[in-house]
């Protein structure tokens, strides 16, 4: 699992690159406050080397709450600038803060 950043200097956004490692699932999207956790907005693509990829421009100065979803299952980022209870889903959700 990883989240690469790359803030842009003409314009208060930053690419946000999520990677994950997922050899055996059929389908990896991200979801999130930035796509209003829509399953079908974020899907990743496999790479060869079994892995998922997807990068997001996200506006700065802001956090984020997101979670992977792997063949269904909700996982959270293990390298997220933290975590973020969320009571309507009563689980925490991995936090991305720009």
């Amino acid at each position: 699992m990883s989240i690469k950043k790359q803030f842009l200097k003409s314009k208060p956004v930053c690419k946000v690159t999520f990677t994950l490692p997922a050899e055996e699932a059929k389908s990896v999207a991200v979801v999130g406050s930035f796509n209003e956790w829509n399953t079908d907005a974020t899907p990743l693509k496999k790479l060869k080397n079994g892995s998922f990829k997807g990068t997001v421009d996200l506006e700065t100065g802001s956090s984020y709450e997101f979670r992977y979803i792997v063949d269904g299952k909700y996982v959270n980022e293990l390298e997220a600038d933290g975590l973020a209870w969320n009571d309507f889903a009563g689980a925490e959700n991995s936090l991305l803060s720009l």
